[in-house]
């Protein structure tokens, strides 16, 4: 392959694998058809959300001051490296999730703003992150990558489905995204020309393509493509030892081994495994552009989630949810963890005058405040990154006295920085200024 063969975006191809390239400043590979003199490519602004089901500590959710020398409550400590690029919002909620009942009727429409059918109907609305994957439908191999850590429910709950408290990403009205809960379909949903496990890996499919291409672009360039290629057989490794667990996930085992076959493909038996795992093919698939928009479900609201890793096996998440303890506290700081592993893999991604977390818009919420309480009159919410130099960081955002204090409005503010226009969302029509 010459460097005429090379197209608008970069592939690395092997058999039945595809293959996109980060951002190389020797190629113009995400601009738009190039000029005779083409100008520097531009990275794109991605948008990532991060759900934590069940609220938060309920006296350790909170910042206040500016910049460098923010204070952060004991549930955002894992985020204090990243202050300046962090903007803490107080005081937003969803009117639709203050009727029908808690849990399900607070995650359903969280993304959306929507009314809720009860009586075991699916219905809600379609949910910001997607109008965002419609956007970018064709230009993007995967249009949105929607992650989870825990199974949906079928359940009904006080008359309502929890497939709504199962669910933030929602492809319509009355169909919620489907999760994908294995690392490894995940991964291959970024590389593999069909979602499947093959027997070779997907690095090793490419690595003569990678070669060839190596020649052709600067040393800096090829510094960069060495560290990307391992980290995505880094992430490889892991999801194959991922597999040797088997599916046991979020309570203490009883065997040291398994006394049954295990699957060929499997989630880690350790959540906190799982969850870094996700986060890892959420940043990848930013990385190389293979996506732009991506949800990532820690798990339900409702949760039944153990933690034996973190000393905590005594009781499932959700009813560890109702108990502002030291262990509660553990179990927020694991969840705020994943948004910071996410944030430092980002900051440390070159892409011309930025990093990927410059370019980035990462949100972090829950369906409640405080578990406790099952609080929806204002929900926690976290913003982290630059959104390609639109989103201003180092600043506690209040707005529980305002008259706009919509989650919808939010929505609006971020479809607008990630180039979506519209004139409404949900329940609003006025973004919110300050963001």
């Amino acid at each position: 392959m010459n460097a005429a063969e090379y197209s608008r975006r970069t592939f690395l191809r092997g058999v039945g694998v595809t293959m996109a390239l980060p951002w190389l400043e020797s190629r113009n590979v995400w601009g738009t058809e190039a000029p005779a003199a083409p100008p520097a490519s531009a990275p794109p602004v991605r948008v990532g959300v991060l759900f934590a089901g069940n609220g938060f500590h309920g006296k350790e959710w909170w910042a206040k001051g500016s910049g460098k020398d923010m204070q952060l409550g004991q549930v955002l400590a894992p985020l204090a490296d990243f202050r300046e690029k962090l903007t803490f919002i107080r005081g937003l909620y969803n009117e639709e999730a203050l009727k029908g009942n808690i849990h399900s009727s607070q995650t359903g429409n969280l993304l959306s703003g929507a009314p809720l059918a009860s009586g075991g109907e699916i219905r809600s609305g379609t949910s910001f992150d997607q109008l965002l994957a419609q956007k970018h439908a064709g230009a993007t191999k995967v249009p949105s990558l929607v992650l989870g850590c825990e199974q949906p429910n079928p359940a009904v709950h006080k008359n309502y489905s929890m497939l709504y408290s199962s669910h933030i990403s929602w492809s319509s009205p009355t169909s919620p995204t489907p999760l994908e809960l294995f690392p490894a379909l995940a991964f291959d949903r970024l590389f593999k020309d069909e979602s499947a496990k093959g027997d070779k890996s997907v690095l090793d499919s490419v690595l003569a393509d990678a070669q060839d291409f190596r020649r052709e672009v600067s040393a800096s360039d090829r510094r960069k493509l060495d560290e990307y290629l391992d980290s995505v057989r880094e992430v490889e490794q892991r999801i194959a030892r991922a597999g040797d667990r088997g599916e046991l996930q979020g309570w203490k085992p009883t065997l040291e081994k398994p006394n049954v076959p295990r699957p060929a493909d499997g989630i880690p038996q350790d959540i906190t495994e799982h969850m870094k795992l996700m986060c890892d093919i959420l940043v990848l698939g930013f990385q190389t552009d293979a996506t732009r928009v991506s949800t990532l479900k820690l798990n339900n609201d409702h949760s039944s989630l153990r933690f034996p890793q973190l000393g905590v096996d005594y009781m499932i998440h959700h009813l560890l949810s109702h108990t502002d303890t030291p262990d509660w506290l553990k179990v927020n700081q694991l969840f705020t963890g994943q948004l910071a592993y996410i944030a430092r893999k980002l900051a440390a991604i070159q892409e011309g005058d930025r990093t990927a977390l410059d370019n980035t818009m990462l949100l972090m919420c829950s369906s409640m405040l405080s578990g406790g309480t099952h609080d929806a009159t204002q929900l926690p919410v976290i913003l982290l990154g630059g959104g390609g130099g639109k989103l201003k960081g180092g600043r506690v955002l209040d707005y529980l006295k305002s008259p706009n204090r919509k989650m919808c409005s939010l929505f609006l503010s971020l479809l607008d920085k990630a180039g979506l226009h519209v004139d409404a969302f949900g329940d609003s029509k006025e973004p919110l200024a300050e963001v």
